[in-house]
């Protein structure tokens, strides 16, 4: 592909490797993922995948519900703050404030978002919405309702593999103009926790420092401020090996390696490790459920039934979108639901009475 369609930053990737060697994969999906969002607006038909909340508005409506029971049991505290990282086009956000207004919540609305096509498309679905760069601007003071939905996995990860020189960080570099990844020269061995290291050649393990930071910053809110938080995404609770670099361009998986900052690039999220960090800082961890299971906890069918009664002639779509949703086999199984809340709130719906990491 031509660097004029890479929109410059394939050009720009290979000097720097030519001047000064590899960059780390971390580098790489960091600084292309930037350049993809900063760009585009990436959902819908015309774009390259479809969230949750743009299957059905009973994603959202059944999200907003459930922050609205865990308000309600909390003591209806009146300062309340609604923040949702990566909000994409607004839906989520919508959808949710609409069913938890029913209840009588009024949070004001934040919205941490880089992108200035996707704020642009925000700011016509919730006009309301104060927006912020980083949780950093996000008031200190009145506990936060934080919804995170397919935000993490979005953050870029750091690999390292066990070559026959040991531990050495997965870097990208050049075979005749093509990018490929490559192991680095740097002994990386003091890195990798003590039970792994032995771990057979060409083991990979995958980190994402920031996904531990941000919910290292948001379990802190919660233990000081208040409040309670679900991260969405797909993922896995328990600690595993391998590479899970994706690339997503036009509802099609692509070479990551190929055109960077024109395909969206995830990776799976460690939603195990992700748990002791919130713990680390006196959250509560509420569980890790499987999307589907927690969905039909909260009520889906009841309310996709409600639907198709309403809208008859939409009722095929409306059972379709549920179980897009909630199916093993789609999005069921793979997305996980992770669960905080501050010390002294109480549980939410849909997960286990008690949590114990692994």
């Amino acid at each position: 592909m031509s660097d004029a369609a890479e929109g410059g930053l394939g050009a720009t990737f290979r000097r720097l490797i030519a001047n000064t060697g590899p960059i780390s994969v971390m580098h790489y999906m960091g600084e292309a993922n930037a350049r993809y969002y900063a760009a585009r607006d990436p959902l819908g038909a015309t774009g390259d995948f479809v969230t949750a909340p743009e299957i059905s508005q009973m994603f959202g409506e059944l999200i907003g519900l459930w922050l609205a029971d865990i308000w309600t049991r909390a003591g209806s505290p009146v300062e309340i703050h609604y923040v949702e990282l990566g909000p994409g086009r607004g839906t989520l956000a919508r959808d949710a404030l609409r069913a938890a207004r029913r209840f009588g919540i009024s949070p004001q609305v934040h919205l941490v978002e880089g992108s200035p096509a996707l704020r642009a498309q925000q700011a016509r679905i919730v006009p309301d919405a104060i927006w912020h760069d980083d949780l950093g601007t996000v008031p200190v003071h009145g506990p936060v309702l934080l919804v995170a939905n397919e935000f993490l996995d979005a953050l870029p990860v750091r690999q390292i593999v066990q070559t026959p020189q040991g531990w050495r960080e997965r870097m990208v570099g050049l075979d005749h103009d093509r990018f490929v990844p490559i192991a680095g020269a740097r002994p990386m061995d003091a890195a990798i926790p003590e039970d792994r290291r032995d771990a057979p050649e060409g083991t990979i393990i995958e980190t994402c420092p920031g996904a531990a930071a941000t919910v290292f910053e948001v379990a802190g809110r919660l233990a000081a401020q208040g409040g309670a938080a679900l991260f969405i995404d797909y993922g896995y609770d328990q600690v595993r090996n391998g590479s899970s670099l994706q690339a997503v361009r036009a509802h099609r998986k692509v070479d990551p390696f190929d055109a960077p900052g024109e395909a969206d690039l995830t990776a799976l999220v460690d939603f195990a490790t992700l748990s002791h960090v919130a713990l680390s800082r006196g959250a509560r961890v509420l569980g890790i459920a499987e999307q589907g299971a927690w969905l039909r906890a909260l009520g889906i069918d009841a309310r996709a039934d409600a639907l198709a009664r309403n809208a008859p002639e939409q009722a095929d779509a409306i059972r379709l979108a549920r179980d897009r949703l909630v199916d093993p086999a789609q999005m069921g199984a793979l997305f996980k639901v992770m669960g905080l809340t501050a010390p002294d709130w109480p549980d939410g719906a849909g997960f286990q009475a008690e949590f114990i990491p692994e």
